[in-house]
């Protein structure tokens, strides 16, 4: 057990005259003695999670800023000591402890977006769909549907449009839809993750270093 101090918060009180008043949801000022115990209670509370999760968020960046400054040192070693520098083209790179009991995986994940060859594709695969009417599984219906669906940023649902590639379906204007999607794909940047793994012994299974919250 480690001792983690929380990021200081603002307490949301003011003193006016000796009278400690609570600041409200709309700016307002409201005397302490009049707010209710369980909503006093709920703001401190919300105030001590915020505090250390402020405080987590700040050791996380931290953490990255490291990692990445140690492994470029030691690829910078390498590339002095070889004249080479490890790992792919795209920057995939794994790095193992001596004992084989941790090692560290950096990924390179492109960000994928799609040009306007994207609705020609549409079209086809709406024509497929149009004349095959009751022969046209509902389940691919379904995913065609989720495919080209926008969200409130206006984005298709990548995932669902991926798993269309992966459709083995032989008509030629299906073909020349799926085509169309691969010319509209286009890496608009990247992002490098890091993750950390560990296992108990060497035939047993890696084992995820949480440090997503959702899945800790």
């Amino acid at each position: 057990m480690t001792e983690f101090t929380p990021a200081p918060i603002a307490s949301g009180r003011r003193e006016i005259d000796g009278r400690e008043y609570l600041y409200d949801a709309k700016g307002g000022l409201q005397p302490v003695e009049t707010v209710r115990a369980e909503d006093l209670l709920e703001d401190e509370t919300v105030r001590k999670i915020i505090g250390y999760a402020m405080a987590l968020s700040s050791q996380i960046a931290r953490f990255k800023e490291h990692t990445f400054n140690d492994l470029g040192d030691f690829e910078a070693i390498l590339a002095q000591e070889y004249e080479a520098s490890k790992g792919g083209a795209k920057g995939n790179k794994t790095f193992i402890s001596h004992d084989a009991l941790f090692k560290v995986q950096v990924a390179v994940a492109d960000n994928i977006d799609f040009g306007p060859q994207l609705q020609i594709a549409k079209a086809l695969i709406d024509e497929c769909l149009n004349e095959w009417a009751a022969d046209a599984r509902p389940e691919l219906r379904a995913i065609v549907t989720r495919a080209f669906n926008t969200d409130k940023e206006g984005t298709v649902n990548r995932a669902e449009i991926f798993m269309l590639l992966r459709l083995e379906i032989t008509d030629a204007r299906w073909r020349k839809a799926m085509d169309a999607i691969r010319s509209a794909m286009r890496v608009v940047g990247s992002k490098t993750y890091v993750r950390c793994y560990q296992r108990a012994a060497h035939d047993a299974a890696w084992e995820p270093i949480t440090i997503d919250l959702a899945k800790a």
